[in-house]
């Protein structure tokens, strides 16, 4: 388990790593794609 963990810290630390964090914390800051992301959780919490 510690290896995939390193592979997913050496990923996060990489330019291209960093390039999709970024990525990331725009669209959860946009409203619009905030709202999709909450309806598809509550879609994915109605199946269990």
């Amino acid at each position: 388990m510690a290896g995939v963990l390193d592979r997913i810290k050496r990923f996060a630390r990489s330019p291209q790593g960093r390039r999709a964090t970024e990525q990331v914390r725009r669209a959860a800051s946009d409203p619009r794609r905030r709202a999709q992301a909450q309806k598809m959780l509550r879609k994915f919490g109605k199946r269990r």
